[in-house]
């Protein structure tokens, strides 16, 4: 072979034995990659297993839900007795919807933490099948070394990989059990709701005999009791546990609305304006009673679905203030009327906590049905209407004995549900009606001296108006009542949420707009806390700002920080509205740089007076109720808004001005020296006069007058001889700017009594004129 040839073959030797070594080079580096992410794998797993799964957490809590979903059954599913009634279907549905609700977070949290240890488990397995680890080297010595580190990581990713083996088997038998229980959840809610559409298309429908004949099927009524008590107060937890927050916001609320009717009665009690009989005024009675009447009353629709015994507490607390506040008000028979009303709603709505049905109960709904219709006919019977405060409550009489009626005649013969449907829809219309009746009444009371007292309204806050305040509450008002009572009316029948669910459909349909996907419900809740947002903004603007109280006191307000506590009430709106409403963020983004642009062409003012609104809250060189003067206008400062201010002028205008205006003006506050303002009063005495005894007489009278300050106490100081007197000048301070003008023009008053009484002359300015007689020389005349 040629030295060439040689060269070449050594070329192709070296050539592949440099291919073999970068190739070894490369499968090294990407096992000890491969390596180290099994480290930090296996470390991840180690400390995943750690967190141990509460397992006997979860096996407890399935336990619970199979005990409470047995007490749940009970009347339904076990001891059905000869039919099923609305209210023992009612409170099942939602126990077992609650515990559905449970079981499903369960089997969340299961199933996540199930795909965690599959994740883990994949990532492990996918780095021990690397085909690099695979790959040996062909130096023994290296071959050996790598296997020994092969052998290693088996010895210790084979614990690990079993234990999260036995964990996930673990975990799927866990979710097994959660599963079977969602699906016996599930189960038990479609049957229940077949039975409620049954009974919905079957108002009329016969489940039991004539109330003389023989009963089919017989249970203790004590056991009835107990399951019905143990149930329905199951339910009732449930509820609150789900509410808590809901019912915080209404002790708040109560609170809120009993100071608030507090210092309204402090108000009226100052000025002596309260009448001995409380005419038009009850709501200022007692102020906490009031309070939690109107909040229980307006605020139980903002509870969904809820069950019937939380119902009854709203209801016997409203009872109970309403009673405390009749005392001593209606008449003594009207008040008794009440307190029978209230006794026959209770008796109902105890009887409506019972569960199952039974010939005990029967006979005590027909006993007190047949008593609530011959009250409610005597009643209206006896008269005594020109006694009656709100002549609606006849109505409801009268629709009450109605609906008792039916119950006599719909128990009697076998129609249990609906007897006990109209039983207690009965006698709850006429609680309901007079509570919503009285709570309208009182609202507007409250309305009506607000407007009394907080005389000095501004529109841009607050403002109620005189001619639909008055003693007859405003329709709209009525029409609101209406709505609620039928509500709550509608509740008792079985069809109701079968009548309203297409309703409920409709505003809770998700739609879709472009991209966005929205419901009726998501905006109408939107506006509605924005709205709310904005009213709360102004009425704490409106009670917390100066106001002129008719007993003529003015009262101090927070000033300009209204502007911040305003601008961070509508923040907090605005970001509940949007996340109550599931806005996107991304649509928000695309609106304010909307703005940019639009700040950018032309809202440039609009920005520099809300900005300036900001730097006016924050350094406060005005604030509301200061005394100011500003490009010319002069007044107190009533208001600080987002965009402009408003002074009233001594003319007793409003001027708006803008906040950028105010900021960019040479601004003169007086306030911010204490309100004072130094005037001065030229005067002129004859140069004959007594100069000391002039100052004596000045100085006595400055410093008689209380509305001068005397630190810096006044000033008498002779300025010149003028041509016909001798000028001094007064300099004194006035403590507060409003009496300026007036200090100074009794002063002038009393300085001339003084000096005409003391014969101390002011000359008046005169000349001498001579007129020489041009006609005779030397000659003047």
């Amino acid at each position: 072979m040629s030295f060439v040839g040689k060269m070449q073959a050594f070329a192709k030797l070296s050539s592949k034995e440099s291919a073999a070594d970068f190739e070894a080079d490369k499968a090294a580096a990407a096992q000890i990659k491969t390596f180290e992410e099994i480290s930090r794998t296996m470390q991840k797993a180690k400390t995943y297993l750690k967190s141990n799964l509460d397992t006997p957490g979860t096996k407890t809590e399935l336990k619970q839900i199979e005990e409470d979903f047995a007490i749940a059954g009970d009347g339904v599913f076990t001891n059905k007795g000869t039919a099923q009634t609305f209210r023992n279907l009612t409170a099942t549905s939602k126990i077992l919807a609650e515990l559905l609700n449970k079981a499903n977070s369960r089997k969340l949290k299961l199933e996540i933490r199930q795909h965690d240890l599959s994740s883990v488990r994949y990532q492990l397995d996918s780095l021990l099948s690397v085909p690099a680890l695979f790959k040996f080297s062909t130096d023994s010595t290296t071959l050996m070394k790598y296997l020994q580190k092969i052998q290693v990581i088996a010895y210790e990713t084979g614990p690990v990989d079993t234990s999260l083996k036995i964990a996930a088997n673990n975990v799927q038998t866990l979710l097994n059990q959660v599963n079977m229980t969602v699906f016996k959840l599930q189960s038990s809610l479609e049957e229940i709701e077949s039975y409620q559409q049954e009974m919905a298309g079957h108002t009329f429908k016969r489940e039991f005999a004539n109330i003389w004949e023989p009963q089919g099927f017989y249970r203790p009524f004590s056991e009835i009791l107990d399951f019905s008590k143990t149930k329905g107060l199951l339910t009732f937890s449930f509820y609150v546990e789900n509410n808590a927050g809901k019912i915080f916001v209404l002790f708040l609320l109560i609170l809120t609305s009993f100071v608030y009717l507090r210092s309204l009665k402090n108000i009226y009690v100052k000025a002596n304006l309260l009448k001995p009989e409380l005419e038009g005024q009850l709501v200022l009675r007692y102020p906490l009673l009031s309070a939690t009447l109107i909040v229980i009353s307006l605020f139980q629709f903002f509870f969904p679905a809820p069950p019937f015994i939380l119902n009854v507490v709203f209801w016997t607390v409203s009872c109970i203030c309403l009673s405390v506040i009749f005392r001593g008000y209606v008449s003594r028979y009207w008040l008794r009327v009440w307190l029978v009303m209230v006794l026959f709603f209770l008796l109902a709505a105890g009887d409506n906590l019972v569960l199952q049905a039974s010939r005990m109960e029967r006979w005590f709904m027909l006993f007190c049905a047949m008593i609530g219709v011959v009250v409610g006919f005597f009643t209206m019977l006896k008269g005594h209407q020109e006694e009656l405060k709100e002549k609606w409550i006849t109505w409801a009489i009268g629709f009450m004995v109605l609906l008792e009626v039916a119950a006599v005649i719909a128990n009697m013969f076998g129609r249990y549900n609906l007897a006990k449907t109209f039983f207690i829809s009965g006698f709850l219309n006429v609680v309901i009606a007079i509570l919503f009746l009285w709570t309208v009444r009182l609202i507007n009371e409250g309305l009506l001296m607000a407007f009394n007292v907080y005389s000095g309204q501004d529109r841009k806050l607050f403002f109620l108006n005189p001619e639909k305040v008055g003693k007859q509450a405003p329709a709209l008002f009525y029409v609101l009542m209406v709505l609620g009572w039928l509500v709550l009316f509608g509740r008792n029948f079985p069809s109701f949420d079968y009548l309203s669910k297409p309703l409920l459909n409709f505003f809770s349909a998700e739609r879709t707009l472009g991209n966005y996907t929205f419901s009726i419900n998501n905006m109408l809740l939107f506006v509605a806390i924005m709205g709310t947002a904005v009213l709360i903004s102004k009425v704490v603007s409106f009670f917390a700002s100066d106001r002129h109280t008719a007993s003529g006191k003015d009262n101090k307000g927070i000033g300009s920080w209204l502007l911040l506590v305003r601008i961070s009430i509508l923040c907090i709106g605005l970001f509940l509205a949007v996340a109550a409403a599931g806005i996107p963020v991304d649509r928000i983004t695309i609106v304010l740089g909307a703005l940019g642009v639009g700040i950018g062409f032309g809202l440039q003012t609009l920005v520099n007076n809300l900005v300036s609104g900001l730097i006016i809250a924050f350094e406060k060189p005005v604030n509301v109720g200061d005394i100011v003067d500003i490009a010319g206008q002069g007044g107190t400062m009533k208001s600080i808004g987002f965009r402009s201010s408003v002074i009233s002028n001594w003319d007793g205008a409003d001027v708006v001005v803008p906040n950028g205006d105010i900021l960019n003006a040479h601004l003169v506050n007086w306030s911010l020296g204490g309100n004072r303002k130094r005037l001065s009063i030229m005067i002129g005495i004859a140069y004959d006069a007594d100069l000391e005894k002039s100052r004596q007489i000045l100085k006595d009278i400055l410093s008689k007058d209380d509305r001068i300050s005397k630190s810096p106490g006044p000033i008498v100081q002779f300025e010149q001889f003028s041509d016909s007197a001798i000028d001094l000048r007064i300099y004194f301070w006035t403590k507060h700017i409003g009496e300026a003008f007036a200090t100074r023009s009794d002063l002038i008053i009393a300085i001339t009594a003084a000096f005409k009484e003391q014969e101390v002359k002011m000359p008046v300015p005169q000349q001498e004129i001579y007129l020489r007689n041009m006609d005779v020389p030397g000659k003047v005349d």
